[in-house]
């Protein structure tokens, strides 16, 4: 497999699952170091969804820049880590500012 980066979306299956976290095999957005992704066999990863989100940021974030082929939200509490044999093709990525929009995101709900 090709090399993980940070700021990819990519496929993955986040199956199985429990309650309200998000299932199936869907968009995740890399927020690992590279580093990190090439060593450890696991990635960290927030989920994507398509449905238009009612819940604001920090909780989601639409982003504008990828040319995905739908419209899309990073559902930022839906952090994850994921072995790297889950994570599948590369279907996008998103610019730095967003990358940064994202984990300021993430900051603002764990605190920093």
């Amino acid at each position: 497999m090709a090399k993980i980066l940070r700021g990819e979306i990519r496929w993955a299956d986040l199956n199985p699952t429990i309650g309200r976290e998000q299932s199936g095999e869907r968009p995740v957005l890399i927020l690992s170091q590279d580093v990190f992704n090439e060593r450890s066999g696991t990635i960290i990863a927030m989920a994507l969804t398509s449905q238009e989100q009612r819940a604001g940021f920090p909780l989601t974030y639409e982003i504008l820049k990828s040319k995905l082929p739908k419209r899309s939200w990073v559902k930022i509490s839906q952090i994850r880590t994921l072995s790297t044999e889950r994570i599948g093709k590369k279907i996008g990525a998103v610019n730095p500012e967003e990358l940064a929009q994202v984990i300021e995101g993430l900051n603002e709900i764990i605190g920093s």
